[in-house]
């Protein structure tokens, strides 16, 4: 089978990263290409692991050599995909499960409208809203842009082909679980299979 990419999407603080985590520790099949990003490490976060971490002029370096499958510059920091990651984990058989922001997807649905889009979304906006207070790592200004920006991606969700709403955490991560493994068993993948079995 011809390896499926799925694309996680949602305003920023709406728990994609925590949900996509706890999936990738389900699948061996399912790998996840480390972004590249121009904004400030957060605590915690890795170099390599969480994002590549670059300054302003090598994200453009790359982005001009077109190593990037999509790119955004979301609440003033730029955004990319790795595209030699996701091309060869499709050639090795292998799954791809992307976080990307909202404008990251559409474009992504542009190339590869096949892939499968996930719209994870919190139960009200004033949840967000205290989910990025809580995170501590914004300035005001910040955190007033991404809330804004946020009102933008939530009015996009319509045109994605899943919705997870975040309300409990455990039911976000079985709810993405299901969407892989459904997505897996579609006959419209399976034809490659059925043509094998079929004397």
């Amino acid at each position: 089978m011809k390896g499926i990419i799925y694309v996680v999407t949602g305003p920023s603080g709406v728990g994609k990263s925590t949900i996509i985590r706890e999936v990738l520790k389900k699948f061996d099949n399912l790998v996840f290409p480390v972004s590249y990003t121009t904004r400030p490490k957060r605590p915690g976060e890795e170099n390599g692991t969480d994002y590549f971490f670059v300054d302003q002029k090598t994200f453009i370096k790359l982005r001009d050599r077109g190593e990037f499958l999509e790119w955004a510059e979301v609440h003033g920091h730029y955004y990319g995909t790795s595209r030699s990651q996701v091309e060869e984990a499709i050639r090795n058989g292998k799954h791809v499960l992307l976080d990307v922001d909202v404008q990251g997807a559409m474009k992504i649905m542009e190339i590869y409208p096949d892939a499968v889009f996930v719209f994870i979304a919190p139960p009200t906006f004033s949840d967000l809203k205290n989910r990025l207070m809580m995170r501590k790592t914004e300035s005001e200004e910040s955190l007033q842009r991404r809330l804004e920006d946020a009102k933008w991606e939530l009015s996009q969700a319509h045109k994605f082909e899943y919705l997870i709403v975040n309300r409990e955490l455990t039911s976000s991560i079985r709810g993405l679980e299901s969407i892989v493994v459904a997505e897996q068993l579609k006959i419209s993948r399976m034809q490659e299979f059925l043509g094998q079995i079929i004397p």
